[in-house]
């Protein structure tokens, strides 16, 4: 295999949260003309079969798919026909029902109407149903055709399911942080909008238990009018439980921070987001000084007013990181008993 061939191999999936397909379901089959004779029924008597249902197309949440790709990738699914009818009054096969696996979150829609949304493992949606069966000559019919499936065409928007969500300017740290606390591994790197797309990521904080934690692409000013990614990203947080705004510490004095933080809140406001609990993190706390963090801390607390104190973390170091997803644990769970 050349270098070129594992290049690619290994290549992560392009993540895709929209699509368009046209799905169609089965027709059924043709009903069966047929007629016994025997010596006791010299003129025969009709015995065709029903033609078998056509096959309808599902779609299903599956954990184990984190993207719409396949669905950019081909626009047009089609379930199995039912088959003819037989003779001695047997009804033909039911057509093969189509399953299309989508990601959890995905939504739904036909022509701006919501059809419905996926949200847990296993769950399911008929979204066209198969054509009835042809009737047999068996009840007195002349076998007629069967009918037709329903068609569409679906517009799918995928929607992450995750507890927590990260949102912050760029290079504030969201994707480092993501990589200190949990096992993905987002592209980091020193200029804007390193970040392309959301990311995921699992963080255990005792064994066998956890939260996933998404993060989005930076906002800047202007977002809500479409500068920079625009807010394209955002539908990806409004399912979470509670937000982290991550600002980089190290952005300029406490007047500069709080500015940015009420920046980002108004371009939030503009755009009709979701008033979800938000807290902020302080990040690269290890460019602060032993004594900077802490005074740094106290005066961004006085400029945004009475609330939670900004939590102090350093993704860089590990510093802070831990005691951070304890305290949202527990957050997660005082909102979970609340509710």
């Amino acid at each position: 295999m050349s270098a070129r061939q594992r290049a690619t191999r290994l290549k992560p999936p392009k993540f895709v949260d929209e699509a368009r397909v046209r799905v169609h379901a089965g027709s059924g089959g043709q009903g069966c003309v047929a007629f016994h004779r025997s010596r006791s029924v010299p003129r025969g008597r009709p015995e065709g079969g029903d033609g078998g249902q056509g096959g309808a197309v599902v779609c299903i949440a599956d954990r184990g798919v984190q993207t719409l790709l396949d669905f950019a990738r081909r626009s047009v699914y089609r379930a199995g026909d039912g088959a003819r009818g037989g003779r001695n009054s047997r009804r033909g096969a039911r057509g093969r029902t189509l399953e299309l696996r989508v990601p959890r979150g995905t939504r739904i829609y036909e022509d701006g109407d919501v059809l419905g949304e996926l949200l847990n493992d296993g769950q399911t949606l008929q979204v066209v149903a198969g054509g009835v069966g042809g009737i047999g000559n068996r009840h007195d019919g002349a076998g007629g055709p069967g009918a037709r499936g329903e068609q569409r065409t679906l517009f799918l928007e995928l929607r992450l399911c995750a507890d927590v969500g990260l949102l912050g300017l760029p290079n504030a740290g969201k994707s480092s942080l993501l990589r200190a606390v949990s096992g993905a591994q987002p592209r980091v790197a020193d200029y804007p909008f390193t970040t392309l797309h959301p990311q995921l990521g699992y963080v255990e904080t005792d064994p066998g238990t956890g939260f996933l934690l998404a993060d989005i692409p930076g906002l800047i000013r202007g977002a809500a009018q479409g500068v920079g990614l625009g807010l394209r990203f955002l539908r990806h947080l409004e399912r979470n439980r509670l937000l982290l705004h991550i600002v980089d510490a190290t952005a300029g004095p406490v007047e500069v921070l709080a500015g940015q933080i009420r920046m980002l809140e108004q371009e939030l406001a503009a755009a009709g987001f979701p008033a979800l609990p938000r807290y902020v993190v302080l990040n690269k706390a290890d460019l602060l000084g032993p004594d900077g963090g802490a005074a740094l801390q106290a005066a961004l607390a006085r400029q945004l007013g009475p609330g939670e104190v900004p939590r102090l973390v350093s993704a860089l170091t590990g510093s802070g990181c831990r005691e951070l997803c304890q305290w949202v644990a527990t957050r997660l769970q005082h909102s979970a008993v609340s509710a």
